[in-house]
């Protein structure tokens, strides 16, 4: 369990000492975790924010690598490829938040991957829990000739700022940001806490600003927050927000603790007020971004250009149509490779790695939000050898991003909470595309999205004919079902829709729906109609109407009974989800937080980051008042309950010293900026507070021991 420190001496970083501490302090818990030293749900929530998931096998764990806007390098997919061989099963799965999952790893041997890994800069921190969760973008941004400019700086800007930060550890619930390049919005922002689409206003860079989005078992669409933000009140007004979620979200209720339900409640005019006071308490109020001009490759690799391949001309000229693009730079392409359910095993990763090194750009490939890859700066001379070597290894499959290219999670192979199998489905549903439907391969308009339950990862909420697993029962059998859902999808500029529920199907006669819903549109649609303009025009109960026979249990067949990818009867096993880590109410634990955050308050004044001491000083302050809180039975949802409960509670009482209100005194966190002056006051007062509070509730137990005696 110790071999990790042998590689961490390999790790070549600039933050090196921080790398080494988080995976250490991994280990650490891991040992205390399974000596009894720390409760489950507080050790849950800490492996989450290191990047290390439950799943739904007993005993092992999903790993997410953190790859912002999915940029990696063709050294760093041969370094997972090979960490998945070492440690998991061998295949990597791309993730519509542009990340790599591997699965089935031990717990144990978590250490020691991640500490390879970040050998070539890969890191697992924040990838799950309740923190800023990988950033996402627009994977063509810097190549695509309808950007105004290229986001990918910006969005590497905010990873690296946010990394590690104390105010977005250990939120109520994750934030989702996304960049898209341009007004098609390809990154989906409407759908996240924070999305950026960018603008220039007289001459200068900036955003319009979403807010408040989020799909989930109930979406709401974001609110438009700044029409035009300038780039360098990007990251401070982030920041702002983000501690203003820390302090007012929910905590109790993980249901109702994303961004999108605090929003919904005080309204969003309120909520940016709160932002606006919030900004004062910023050491940074202005943030330039440095952009680093990248020598773009356009030298010819003639010398892997011999005799031109003989290549099948129609399929490479679909594949031309459907999986190539001119960049904005001359004479170069970028070229999609669709990887089904974003799947792709070790052995094939590396073949596919040694193709890119003939052809594309080695240091920039990016995951596609459809769970694909993206290539850059590829020649025109260049693409049939391309298509030629793809082919060979069966990567060079048209119809990128089209209605044949399904996007789908786990569902029930590892998932918690999938309730019905959402991957041996897609299968099926797209070889009824490919082999029934093969004009459908050229329409970018229809997107087909896939969920294992509700909860959207899948991202079914917003496409145009959207599926998550679900269930009903015939007498006492449960048979697996797909709910439909019909006419979500992108409008642009930060607008979209989400989809309608239609009707739901037992999951076998999913591909059935497909059938029933293409034929009726090539049939009755007006030739270059959309389909969500078709969906419109005809009607949500037209389309009930329309699949209401595939509804029929009176028509079951045997097969309907066993879920796709089975070959028992089905029966629903639905765990307890990990998307974020659960709350944990324990006093020892929130007095253990509380002295813990004192030491990282300490730490971080002598290394002088005035702003992080502050606010580990005030996560001191928050976490005693509330285990003080608790030992009095009073339970509260939100950080900014425990400051307002705890004045109500011992406004009569001369237990603490401060002379204002418990209020006044937490909340000089956003009424200063962190100089060293006040960062050293607001420790000693914090310190002093603990300890205060530790005696006082030595004076409670004392009486609850007297009462118990008498």
């Amino acid at each position: 369990m110790q071999s990790f420190r042998t590689e961490l001496e390999n790790i070549n970083s600039s933050t090196k000492a921080l790398i080494e501490k988080d995976i250490i302090d991994l280990d650490k818990k891991i040992r205390d975790f399974k000596e009894g030293k720390i409760h489950e749900e507080k050790f849950r929530s800490l492996r989450l924010a290191r990047g290390v998931y439950g799943q739904r096998q007993q005993g092992v764990q999903m790993i997410r690598i953190k790859l912002p806007f999915g940029k990696l390098s063709v050294k760093q997919l041969l370094r997972i490829a090979d960490i998945s061989d070492e440690y998991s099963n061998g295949n990597l799965h791309l993730t519509t938040r542009q990340d790599i999952q591997i699965h089935h790893v031990s717990l144990d041997r978590t250490p020691e991957l991640w500490a390879k890994l970040e050998q070539d800069d890969i890191t697992l921190r924040e990838a799950c829990g309740n923190t800023v969760r990988n950033i996402t973008a627009s994977a063509e941004a810097g190549i695509d000739p309808n950007e105004l400019f290229d986001v990918s700086p910006y969005v590497h800007a905010v990873f690296t700022y946010f990394l590690r930060k104390p105010f977005c550890q250990e939120m109520g619930r994750k934030i989702k940001m996304a960049f898209s390049n341009n007004e098609k919005d390809t990154a989906f922002t409407y759908i996240h806490d924070l999305g950026f689409i960018p603008k220039i206003e007289n001459s200068q860079r900036g955003f319009k600003v979403l807010i408040g989005g989020g799909l989930g078992a109930q979406p709401f669409l974001a609110q438009t927050a700044f029409e035009f933000l300038s780039e360098d009140k990007l990251i401070p007004f982030i920041e702002a927000t983000l501690r203003v979620f820390d302090r007012n979200g929910e905590r109790a209720s993980r249901h109702k603790a994303r961004l999108k339900y605090l929003i919904n409640k005080i309204g969003i005019e309120s909520f940016l007020e709160l932002v606006k006071e919030e900004e004062k308490a910023l050491l940074v109020k202005e943030y330039k971004i440095n952009f680093e001009k990248k020598e773009i490759p356009t030298t010819l690799r003639s010398f892997f250009l011999k005799e031109k391949p003989q290549v099948n001309e129609a399929a490479y000229n679909k594949w031309l149509k459907t999986n190539t693009f001119k960049q904005k730079q001359e004479n170069l392409f970028g070229v999609y490779i669709k990887i089904q359910l974003g799947n792709i095993l070790s052995n094939k990763a590396r073949e596919f790695a040694s193709v890119i090194k003939k052809y594309a750009d080695t240091e920039d490939i990016r995951i596609t939000i459809n769970q694909g890859f993206l290539l850059r700066h590829v020649s025109q001379e260049e693409l049939p050898f391309l298509f030629y070597d793809l082919g060979k290894i069966n990567l060079a499959t048209p119809g990128f991003d089209s209605v044949g290219d399904i996007t789908a999670c786990p569902g029930t192979d590892t998932c918690n909470l999938a309730i019905s199998n959402s991957t041996h489905i897609s299968v099926a549903l797209e070889e009824v595309i490919y082999s029934e439907f093969p004009d459908l391969l050229y329409n970018h308009d229809i997107k087909i999205k896939i969920s294992g339950c509700m909860n959207s990862c899948g991202q079914h909420g917003l496409a145009q004919i959207g599926f998550h697993g679900s269930s009903f029962k015939v007498g006492t059998t449960v048979v697996p079902a797909l709910q439909v859902l019909l006419g979500g999808g992108t409008v642009g500029n930060g607008k979209g829709r989400i989809s309608d529920k239609i009707i739901k199907v037992a999951s076998k006669r999913g591909p059935d729906v497909l059938r029933s819903l293409f034929t009726d549109f090539e049939k009755n649609a007006v030739e270059g109609e959309y389909f969500n303009s078709y969906y419109d025009k005809k009607g949500k109960d037209y389309f009930y109407q329309l699949l209401k026979p595939l509804a029929d249990n009176s028509t079951l067949k045997n097969e309907d009974f066993i879920d796709w990818g089975q070959e028992e009867k089905f029966a629903t096993a639905i765990g307890v989800g990990e998307c974020a880590g659960v709350v944990i109410d324990l006093v020892a634990t929130l007095f253990f937080e509380a002295e813990e955050k004192l030491a990282f308050a300490a730490e971080a004044f002598e290394n002088k980051s005035f702003g992080d001491s502050v606010y580990y000083s005030y996560a001191a302050f928050i976490n005693a008042a509330k285990a003080l809180l608790l030992d009095r039975s009073v339970h509260v949802n939100t950080q900014h309950g425990v400051i307002s409960d705890f004045d109500k509670q011992f406004e009569n009482e001369k237990s603490f010293s401060y002379d204002s209100t418990f209020k006044e005194l937490v909340l000089q966190i956003n009424q200063h900026e962190p100089t060293e002056f006040f960062t050293e006051s607001y420790f000693a007062q914090a310190y002093q507070f603990v300890n205060e509070v530790k005696t006082e509730r030595k004076k409670l137990l004392q009486k609850t021991e007297i009462v118990k005696l008498s």
